[in-house]
């Protein structure tokens, strides 16, 4: 199997408009293998796929896989019984999980950058291709979102560098080899999987021991910096907020819109002076976002970009897809989207946003997942606390069943003053009834949230016309 990618030409991708399958087959595409796809749902990716001269099928059948199909990938959501996976298995062709044909392709690119974390992978990593494309390293990319930069989620250079986010999700992550890689956090998530904040801690570790060269790590994670104290044989480097990690801030200025403006500082080891690298300003907001620019910022640095070329970059960086997107203005109301859906980010996110110069803040959340939403009830209560509004939705079932007996009224019990609707249509109403010039209405979550903002948006656009 590790060979399969030497034997192959023809490779078929069942949901190929995935966030995590449409650069994959864009990849393998311009390396010149013969690429096609299918899919449940028109899309942005999928629109673009089919721009690449892609063949790809709308709906999961058997005969979607042709005579000359020598190899299919899957992703994890793709059900046993479905029609092409059968029909491959029939058929005697080698079936591969995304993350595995995933980590066959990046084995092939000298240099992969992995970047790990529970929080911050899509930002990060679209801050270092920033980075790596500006500073003309030609990187390849796989990043979880769109980077305005490049108006895409992927990017395919002639370099031998591919930056790539490592996900932590059922250790995913463990079937990449970096070369280098960052761990920004480690936090208890997927405990449906894990069941334990100590297993999670062992893959970050596993993962840690995979790379080969340069290990970056958050310093101000206990976790983090334990495992970076555990290395050996390859050079480790830390960021933090304070100046026992290598690359850490000073002179912070936090700037309108809660936009932090700071001086980049290195230190190489504890006992030399520090060095200030730069000044970065950024244009993305929050205290986590500084510590995604730091991890980025240090990554680069330690791979020899110019530091004046690091921060310049990170100046000019506008955020991704899904992450504080704002949608709009409309009659004085800012309506913004954001992918947070654990309360780590939620908190993050939400006290960024109170920071932000709003008359009011309307958060909008769509709880994901019954596990998470039962396992982590009390934290989701205190972070939803933090704005002025709450309205949820019912909570998004994803791949479970509701074996935990927890609803969305559990959670509402816990925040006084929350309410919740069965709809994105009654979500838009209330929302819109209330709302006030200088407000902020904020979407919140890691499932199709995104349609309740964009219906908002509509709503707003057609009181225009």
């Amino acid at each position: 199997m590790e060979n399969i990618l030497d034997c192959v030409n023809r490779i078929h991708f069942v949901g190929i408009g995935g966030a995590a399958m449409c650069p994959m087959a864009e990849i393998f595409l311009h390396k010149g293998y013969s690429v096609s796809g299918s899919d449940q749902n028109e899309s942005d990716t999928l629109d673009r796929v089919k721009t690449w001269g892609i063949p790809v099928y709308m709906g999961h059948r058997a005969e979607n896989i042709g005579d000359d199909v020598q190899a299919l990938v899957y992703t994890s959501a793709c059900k046993a019984d479905n029609p092409e996976l059968a029909e491959a298995k029939r058929r005697g062709i080698p079936t591969l999980e995304r993350c595995v044909m995933q980590g066959m392709l990046t084995d092939r690119y000298p240099q992969l950058v992995g970047i790990s974390g529970t929080h911050g992978k899509t930002t990060t990593t679209s801050m270092l291709t920033q980075i790596f494309i500006e500073a003309n390293k030609d990187p390849s990319a796989i990043i979880g979102g769109k980077l305005p930069l490049i108006g895409s989620n992927s990017r395919v250079g002639n370099s031998g560098t591919i930056i790539c986010e490592a996900d932590e999700y059922v250790e995913t992550f463990l079937h990449l080899h970096p070369a280098v890689s960052v761990i920004l956090n480690i936090d208890a998530d997927h405990l449906e999987y894990y069941k334990t904040f100590e297993n999670v801690v062992r893959a970050f570790r596993q993962y840690a021991a995979q790379t080969s060269q340069l290990l970056v790590v958050n310093g101000d994670c206990p976790e983090a910096a334990e495992i970076a104290q555990e290395q050996s044989g390859k050079r480790v480097a830390r960021f933090g907020l304070d100046d026992s990690s290598n690359y850490y801030p000073a002179e912070l200025r936090e700037e309108p819109g809660a936009c932090e403006d700071f001086t980049l500082m290195y230190k190489s080891s504890e006992s030399e002076p520090a060095q200030a690298l730069g000044q970065v300003k950024l244009k993305v907001p929050g205290r986590h976002n500084m510590l995604n620019a730091l991890a980025a910022a240090a990554t680069a640095h330690a791979m020899g970009i110019d530091a004046d070329s690091i921060c310049a970059s990170l100046g000019r960086f506008t955020g991704v897809h899904r992450r504080f997107e704002v949608l709009g203005q409309f009659d004085g109301v800012t309506v913004a989207d954001d992918f947070a859906h654990h309360p780590t980010e939620l908190t993050a996110v939400l006290s960024s946003a109170m920071r932000m110069g709003y008359r009011q803040v309307w958060a909008v959340f769509q709880p994901h997942t019954y596990s998470r939403t039962y396992t982590f009830l009390d934290d989701f209560a205190k972070a939803l606390s933090i704005p002025d509004h709450l309205v949820m939705t019912e909570i998004l079932a994803v791949r479970e069943e509701n074996t935990y007996g927890i609803y969305t009224s559990d959670l509402a019990a816990k925040i006084p003053g929350s309410c919740w609707f069965d709809s994105f249509e009654k979500i838009a109403e209330h929302v819109m009834s209330k709302a006030q010039s200088g407000d902020l209405i904020l979407t919140l979550g890691g499932g199709d949230i995104y349609k309740c903002a964009n219906l908002i948006v509509d709503k707003y656009q057609a009181r225009t016309k």
